[in-house]
C-alpha cells in the first residue's frame, strides 16, 4: 500500500504433496489483500513460480522471495512480528495496537505456519494472534488479519503493469487484456 511500511508474509513450513494449493493460496491472498511480498521458506519455495505468474498477469507490485533460513529472518527482523496461530490472543484484543505500530512506521512480518510451528516462532513473535481459537485455515487467518490491518482499504488497491484485468459483472466472468 502506498506510503506505508512494508508488510511481508512468511510462509513457514510446507508439506510437499499436501500443501501445494495452500501455500500458493497464502501467497495469492497476501498479494490480493495488501501485503508487499511473501517469503516462502524451504520446501515452500517450489510454489513461487505460480505466484509470480499471477502477479505478472494481474499486476503488482508484489514480490516473491525464498529463504533456506527462516529462523534467521525471524531473529533479524527489524520491525513487528505477528504470528497467526489459533493459540494466540484474540485478534480483536490485539489489532488496534498492531495497526498503531504499523502506522507509526514499523515494518510488519506476518508468520503463517503449515506443519507444527517451532516454539522459537512463538518466542520471537511480538504478537501471537488468533483469528479464532478453533481449528481453521491459515489462508482465512491471513485474509482476516490483513483486512483488519488495512481496515478494508486494500480492497480498493490499484494494480500496475497488469496484462489482464477482471471486469466485475453481476453475472458471468469477464477478463480483458490490458
Amino acid at each position: 500500500m502506498q506510503g506505508t511500511p512494508d508488510v511481508a508474509v512468511l510462509r513457514l513450513g510446507h508439506r510437499p504433496g499436501r500443501d501445494e494449493r495452500t501455500t500458493t493460496h497464502v501467497g495469492l491472498t497476501a498479494r490480493a489483500l495488501g501485503a508487499d511480498r511473501v517469503v516462502l521458506a524451504d520446501a515452500a519455495s517450489s510454489r513461487s513460480e505460480t505466484i509470480v505468474d499471477i502477479t505478472d498477469r494481474f499486476g503488482g507490485p508484489f514480490a516473491v522471495e525464498t529463504t533456506d533460513e527462516p529462523k534467521h529472518l525471524l531473529r533479524e527482523w527489524d520491525g513487528t512480528i505477528v504470528h497467526l496461530t489459533m493459540y494466540g490472543l484474540p485478534i480483536q484484543e490485539t489489532e488496534a495496537e498492531i495497526r498503531e505500530r504499523f502506522e507509526r512506521g514499523s515494518e510488519l512480518l506476518v508468520v503463517v505456519g503449515a506443519e507444527k510451528v517451532p516454539f522459537e516462532v512463538y518466542e520471537h513473535a511480538d504478537y501471537n494472534v488468533a483469528v479464532t481459537n478453533q481449528p481453521h485455515s491459515e489462508i482465512a487467518s491471513l485474509a482476516v488479519f490483513l483486512d483488519r490491518l488495512f481496515e478494508g482499504d486494500e480492497l480498493d488497491r490499484e494494480w500496475r503493469d497488469a496484462d489482464r484485468v477482471v471486469v466485475p459483472e453481476e453475472v458471468g466472468k469477464r477478463v480483458e487484456k490490458t
